[in-house]
């Protein structure tokens, strides 16, 4: 049996895409389209076309992410009710995991449903835009070099002021 999920979770636990669609779709005739998006944990290190890292030492052999509980479901929230307010969307599911991942395991899904495709892609990708920047997460990757904590990124900053939107602190990516 399917349940209603909330909006946002934040938890260690997998998920699965498959259910969590399911529940965001339940008994919600006006849906045409949904849209999700998969994040997984990568050696961001590795050659491309190849399990080989081009400098071992830099691989990453896992990924550790920490939050403020309360904080960050509050915020995550915020940013689902921008999404409702720019775009034409039925619904949106937002989960990110935090502790202790490894490579290619899930890391966060977004799944945005609405009557069509297009309010869809553009919903999902705006909340990821949003999430990248905005959320409260501190990421630290593990190599055979020693721990070092994830830096935001100028290009994560450039895809969410394409919203018109200009990001605000010195939150991590």
């Amino acid at each position: 049996m399917h349940t209603k999920a909330p909006r946002v979770s934040i938890q260690t636990q997998d998920f699965n895409l498959a259910d969590e669609v399911a529940r965001l779709r339940l008994h919600d005739p006006r849906v045409g389209a949904v849209c999700s998006f998969v994040g997984t944990v990568r050696d961001r290190h590795a050659g491309y076309g190849s399990a080989q890292p081009l400098n071992t030492a830099d691989a990453v052999s896992s990924m550790e992410l920490e939050h403020y509980p309360g904080m960050t479901e509050k915020a995550i929230e915020a940013m689902v009710d921008t999404a409702f307010s720019r775009f034409d969307i039925f619904g949106a599911r937002v989960i990110h995991r935090v502790g202790l991942l490894q490579p290619l395991d899930q890391i966060v899904l977004v799944a945005v449903t609405s009557a069509h495709r297009g309010e869809s892609f553009q919903a999902c990708e705006f909340l990821m835009d949003y999430l990248k920047t905005q959320a409260p997460f501190w990421k630290k990757e593990q190599t055979a070099e020693g721990a070092r904590w994830v830096d935001a990124r100028v290009s994560d900053d450039a895809a969410l002021a394409r919203w018109g939107i200009t990001a605000v602190g010195n939150l991590p990516a």
